[in-house]
């Protein structure tokens, strides 16, 4: 990543009134986040994480955590796909077009759930398992951060 790619960045962020940006891409992570002053670029190596797929213009898969899902007892046997990047999360493929995902559909690994623009790319975010969609987090056009919980499912 250059200086004017984190420009770039910095631009889009100002742009969109965005508090924090963070993108890890080929070992290095870079983390923005504003606080009242100028923002604070902060850049380390890391190991090597899922890479990005480019050529197919969709996002690394997206991290999955079994575990409890709410605070008020439910299954703790669910799968949390979380977002892998930060950007725009979008329920269909165009407005008034069918979500890709409902609560309570059967989905299959890799189908795709939802789509989060990046950067005025359209990034799709795939099931990780087999099983039914419990819960979604997150409402269509919300801008979503870096590890945001996105959906609960119930594998089978």
């Amino acid at each position: 990543m250059n200086l004017d790619e984190v420009k770039q960045i910095l631009e889009l962020m100002r742009e969109n009134d965005l508090a924090e940006f963070e993108l890890e891409q080929d070992g290095v992570r870079l983390r923005l986040r504003k606080q009242g002053a100028p923002s604070v670029a902060v850049a380390a190596p890391v190991q090597p994480a899922v890479t990005e797929s480019a050529s197919r213009g969709s996002a690394a898969p997206a991290d999955v955590a079994p575990g409890p899902v709410s605070e008020d007892g439910e299954d703790g046997d669910l799968a949390i796909i979380k977002s892998p990047i930060v950007g725009t999360f979008y329920r269909s493929a165009e407005p008034g077009s069918a979500p890709f995902a409902e609560v309570g559909q059967q989905v299959k690994q890799g189908q795709v759930l939802c789509i989060i623009e990046a950067m005025k790319l359209m990034n799709e975010i795939n099931a990780e398992c087999d099983g039914e969609v419990v819960k979604a987090y997150v409402e269509n056009g919300q801008a979503v951060h870096y590890g945001e919980r996105l959906f609960a499912v119930r594998p089978t």
